[in-house]
């Protein structure tokens, strides 16, 4: 027979093992006995070793052996006491609680006692503050409770206080488990002390916000009653890879970082992989490993009253209910977000070519090809990116949170932030293409600094893009220089999102311009940068995916980025006398759409008619944007 495997239950779990080495249970004596509440769970690799061994050993947090279980039959046999955890000395086990406090009443709370209450209890004599602090009840905190149940001790004459850990699943079990630690004595319960409150708390819940609390007793409830958006909170955003759920768990941690003064923390999957998890590979095993690591940092982030933002792809439920039980299980609120993109779009955003190399067989166990995406049916909110904005995405995460009182950062800042000297705007960013790793955004990185006056007399930069700057961008360049003439008050530049290395214009679009009296021929091409983006102005790029790529990398960017037909069309539409920076701004608080309808189609290698259609299209968008975008002198 092999060695028993060791595994450490959860924090419940360990709690009814508490209780039925001590008797409490009686006569239960394991786990998984018929009609029972209490059972354990062991992950299927301890399970089919513990099955082999006929036994698993259980330990405690620290690996302190506390108890061998038979396996499967679950009968539990002491291994040690347990000595881990606070108020351990206030654990007794029945028989001590019989023997040191016969003839006492027990009184049975589980939360504070009021002032009338305690009042109450004094005509009871002598008393057994028997506690019920179990890990997973609701209510006040078991070291809040057991802290209350303290003072009170010593605010009545004789009085001891004595842990319970009786967890909410083994409730059934209550009148069992009090009976075994009062035997003969008088039993009373704390809602016998008081009227309840009209309408009387459903069952399960606790009293100890009812009635009047003062002193040290008031301010251990104060403490521990904190509003919805005082406590810890998890926000877990789960979907396929290019959903969009890492895009917009970043922009939920900015918008968090602007309206509150509270401490967040991002939990990116990738970021995780490159550190809490370096070292674990893409195995269905160590992908569970990495979100249950992920999991239990942000379960203690949250039992200090932090705030962690996730945004792993945690494909399945059972890793997704093990990682809320250890943030609840730690005082905190888990909110799940699912974020539903379906499939065919997250393929559709797949730069990298994932995908497509999970559908070939080249990357095993890819989740929603070769291995299941199991959507989850307890979301606090469901989000589909498909064609929306960041901005409009991420509304439907914060009204979710708002209604449910965990956070409100629907309002503008209570304070706006100081403007920095720059001419480059924050604002809402596009749900992005996924399928590379997310990018790392410079934080307060700026291009160039200028005083609102040097600002209003610099020029307009507008930089043009399309795909390999050989042929549109380079012709949006040429043709602007040309019509804008002799003025100062605007200068133009051109990039590729796939820019060649100084390239000359394609020769069918460099005909054109020579139609038209432009000389190109000392033009070279060049890859956009990021430098290039912030320079700029503004960005009119010859396609929708052109503005997609751009932002991808640089999200910040969105209130100057548009296609050249998009700004054409707000100019057309809007009847605007807006003029330069003014235009950009106003264009930009429109959120108009970035129809591929709008695009100028590329004329590479299409011919001479694709270069004359092309070149047509944008000297018609140019004669529109250009007299917008000049500044007034």
């Amino acid at each position: 027979m092999s060695t028993a495997p060791q595994h450490c239950p959860s924090p419940a779990e360990l709690d009814d093992l508490e209780l039925l080495l001590t008797g409490a249970l009686a006569p239960l004596r394991g786990f998984g006995e018929p009609g029972s509440p209490v059972t354990l769970a062991l992950p299927p690799e301890v399970d089919t070793q513990a099955r082999e061994a006929g036994a698993v050993e259980l330990v405690d947090p620290e690996g302190l052996p506390l108890a061998r279980v038979a396996w499967p039959a679950g009968v539990a046999e002491p291994l040690s006491r347990p000595d881990y955890g606070p108020f351990r000395r206030l654990h007794l086990t029945p028989a001590e609680v019989r023997e040191r406090f016969a003839g006492r009443a027990v009184l049975v709370v589980t939360g504070a006692l009021s002032d009338e209450q305690l009042e109450a209890a004094r005509d009871l004599g002598p008393l057994v503050l028997l506690a019920l602090c179990g890990h997973d009840r609701h209510g006040l905190p078991a070291t809040a409770l057991l802290r209350a149940g303290l003072v009170a001790a010593d605010l009545l004459d004789a009085a001891d206080v004595v842990a319970v850990p009786l967890t909410r699943r083994a409730d059934d079990l209550r009148d069992r488990v009090v009976q075994a630690y009062a035997g003969s004595d008088r039993v009373v319960d704390q809602s016998e002390l008081s009227p309840l409150p009209e309408p009387a708390p459903k069952p399960g819940e606790t009293y100890y916000t009812y009635g009047t609390h003062s002193g040290a007793i008031g301010a251990i409830v104060r403490a521990a009653d904190k509003a919805p958006d005082e406590r810890g909170l998890v926000l877990f955003f789960t979907g396929l890879s290019g959903s969009g759920k890492s895009t917009l768990a970043r922009a939920l941690v900015d918008r968090v970082l602007e309206h509150t003064a509270r401490t967040v923390t991002s939990l990116d999957g990738d970021v995780v992989r490159r550190n809490l998890s370096a070292g674990l590979t893409f195995s269905k095993a160590d992908r569970e490993t990495n979100i249950r690591r992920i999991g239990w940092v942000a379960a203690e982030i949250a039992r200090h009253g932090g705030l962690a933002v996730c945004s792993p792809i945690a494909p399945f439920d059972e890793t997704r209910q093990q990682v809320r039980q250890l943030v609840e299980d730690a005082g905190g609120t888990f909110f799940l977000v699912h974020v539903a993109t379906p499939l065919e779009e997250c393929e559709r955003r797949d730069r990298k070519g994932l995908y497509a190399k999970a559908r070939r067989g080249e990357i095993p166990e890819f989740t929603g090809i070769s291995s299941p995406y199991e959507e989850p049916q307890d979301a606090s909110v469901r989000v589909d990116t498909t064609g929306r904005t960041i901005e409009d995405a991420l509304d439907d995460v914060l009204q979710a949170l708002a209604a449910e009182r965990l956070l409100d950062l629907t309002a503008e800042p209570a304070v706006e932030r100081a403007r920095p000297l720059s001419v480059v705007e924050q604002g809402p960013t596009p749900v992005v293409e996924q399928g590379r790793p997310s990018p790392v955004v410079e934080q307060g990185r700026q291009a160039r600094v200028e005083t609102p006056e040097a600002e209003a007399e610099a020029p307009l930069r507008i930089l043009f893009v399309c795909t390999a700057n050989i042929c549109r961008s380079p012709y949006m360049e040429a043709a602007a220089r040309h019509h804008l003439g002799d003025t100062s008050r605007v200068v133009v530049s051109s990039a590729g999102t796939h820019g060649f290395d100084a390239k000359p214009t394609d020769a069918a679009m460099a005909a054109q311009l020579q139609a038209r009296s432009i000389d190109s021929s000392d033009f070279r091409s060049r890859a956009v940068t990021r430098e290039l983006l912030d320079e700029a102005d503004v960005v009119l790029t010859a396609e929708a995916t052109h503005r997609t790529f751009l932002l991808e990398d640089q999200p910040e960017a969105f209130r100057k980025v548009f296609t050249l037909g998009q700004l054409a069309a707000y100019v057309e539409s809007s009847g605007t006398t807006a003029r330069g920076r003014a235009l950009v701004a106003e264009a930009a608080a429109s959120r108009g759409s970035a129809s591929p309808g709008l695009d100028v189609a590329d004329p590479y290698r299409r011919g001479d008619a694709a270069a004359q259609a092309a070149a047509e299209h944008i000297d018609r968008l140019l004669a529109t944007v250009l007299p917008a975008l000049t500044p007034e002198d």
